[in-house]
């Protein structure tokens, strides 16, 4: 079985501002604080950054570690977590074409795929009703739970619905992250002016 979904949200903000926030999402002290919305995530790296000189396309790797949401009690020895507490690693592919104000982001889980594989794919652009002031927010993700011998098709099911929830909760989390930054952003550009 597999769980899909695809969410749409319009931030109230310029893409350069939208995607500005988004870069520095994962890495915001206070979305990672112990009580903050991305308080999961452990830690980012940056694997590979290229700028095509010609075209000023940035292309960039990121590797990305957090914490997986609690895990069936079946499933935790497969997965190696005392206590449900599994650290997963993604691997998140930024391709930005900022003449063409286009931003797409693909990530996918680099470990505990022979469980759960998850592939999300979002895109950042100028919204068609207002494309100098707001950004239209588009995200798919996929979510698959492995067939395992040692898996019952009802759990199977059960950690694909965990998942896809706990999924949507820090994509809600995430987007609220890059508000914040974007107010975070505006006021500074607003000091500077004044």
């Amino acid at each position: 079985m597999v769980v899909s979904y695809t969410q749409e949200h319009v931030y109230r903000h310029p893409w350069h501002r939208v995607t500005a926030a988004a870069w520095r999402k994962f890495t915001d002290p206070a979305a990672r604080a112990a009580s903050g919305a991305l308080s999961h995530i452990l830690d980012v790296h940056t694997l590979s950054r290229d700028v095509d000189a010609r075209s000023g396309r940035l292309c960039a790797m990121r590797a990305i570690a957090g914490r997986t949401p609690p895990l069936p009690f079946l499933l935790r020895g497969v997965a190696g977590g005392a206590g449900g507490d599994v650290v997963v690693l993604c691997v998140e592919r930024t391709d930005v074409d900022a003449p063409a104000r286009d931003m797409r982001v693909a990530s996918r889980n680099a470990t505990l795929r022979g469980l759960v594989d998850v592939q999300e794919r979002c895109s950042y652009e100028p919204h068609p009703a207002r494309p100098d002031e707001w950004t239209l927010f588009r995200q798919e993700t996929t979510i698959r739970c492995a067939p395992l011998a040692a898996v019952a098709a009802k759990v199977a099911e059960l950690v694909e619905r965990r998942c896809a929830e706990r999924f949507t909760q820090n994509a809600d989390r995430g987007k609220e992250v890059v508000e914040r930054i974007c107010e975070d952003l505006a006021a500074e550009q607003d000091s500077l002016t004044h």
